[in-house]
């Protein structure tokens, strides 16, 4: 499955509960998409996620109905290790 990088942009400190992630998730699961992890900006009002999901849309969508904000969708197609090697996704 392709995978994802999205960058959300928030306008107040992120504040995420269990429920929250779990109401997510299972929005997330209706539109074919999986939450892997995400990262949080020191200003709390950004985060880096990344996903599996179909496609770019499916993403959308699910962000969409969960209310969340999808400014940055991109495709990963490998990883870049500091040896310089690299290996696809």
């Amino acid at each position: 499955m392709p995978v994802f990088m999205i960058e959300r942009r928030y306008a107040d400190e992120l504040e995420l509960t269990a429920d929250d992630a779990d109401g997510v998730n299972r929005i997330n699961a209706d539109e074919g998409v999986q939450w892997l992890y995400s990262f949080l900006s020191a200003d709390k009002r950004k985060t880096y996620c990344l996903y599996e999901a179909p496609s770019a849309e499916a993403i959308r969508r699910a962000a969409a109905r969960a209310g969340l904000p999808a400014d940055v969708v991109v495709e990963m197609t490998g990883t870049v290790r500091p040896d310089g090697s690299l290996t696809p996704l």
